[in-house]
């Protein structure tokens, strides 16, 4: 998303060093991560930091991340929420369609459009990419995980009761009583995923060491 501040720390840097091993030991042409986990969990971070060791090790790589890929843009989304019941809230909340089609762009090595939310304006905007040579796709969501061309699924052992301070610091939504509801709510949709994953990272309480 543009204008968004990722905030990097070790318990990232660390965990981004154990999936580079991994990519390295598994990687075959057009290779796809997908990194899962609820609100504030640390996707963005571990994503831009596996990234920035594949790159620095002469890897292309493209992130891409599915809060680009509602439906409903970021000042319209509550109102519909509230519209519609916490019941519509989940998977089927994203674009998919176009998800699919940007990941068909990268296997096939093609130019494509892809959405990116503008945090200030909150209004999405295209971003024109071109995905020939690009080697890694890292898809970082809340559902990706769920994502069937994904050659590595990565989900992240944190709930959004843990993460409460850091989605207090990024005020990127209102934590009101009905935002306190939709965590809840994605909470258990999130978990339901857990079993797809074919790694999981596990911060300890000194939010520095993590395990599988």
């Amino acid at each position: 998303m543009l204008n968004d501040v990722v905030t990097i720390e070790k318990k990232h840097t660390n965990a981004a060093a154990t999936l580079f091993d991994r990519v390295i030991r598994d990687r075959k042409t057009k290779f796809i991560v997908s990194i899962s986990g609820e609100v504030g969990t640390g996707k963005c971070e571990i994503a831009h930091e596996l990234g920035r060791k594949l790159v620095e090790s002469g890897i292309s790589v493209k992130l891409l991340h599915l809060d680009n890929y509602y439906h409903i843009p970021p000042r319209e989304r509550q109102a519909w929420r509230l519209k519609n019941g916490l019941e519509k809230i989940g998977y089927y909340e994203y674009d998919w369609d176009t998800v699919n089609r940007n990941i068909d762009d990268f296997r096939m090595n093609k130019k494509s459009i892809m959405p990116v939310v503008d945090l200030f304006t909150q209004k999405v905007d295209q971003l024109h990419t071109d995905f020939n040579g690009i080697d890694v796709l890292i898809i970082a969501g809340l559902y990706s995980i769920r994502i069937n061309q994904s050659d590595l699924r990565v989900f992240i052992e944190l709930t959004y009761e843990d993460t409460w301070d850091e989605q207090q610091t990024t005020h990127k939504e209102i934590l009101d009583d009905f935002r306190m509801e939709v965590l809840k709510h994605e909470h258990k949709a999130v978990q339901s995923l857990k079993h797809l994953a074919d790694f999981y990272i596990d911060f300890d309480t000194a939010g520095e060491i993590f395990h599988l």
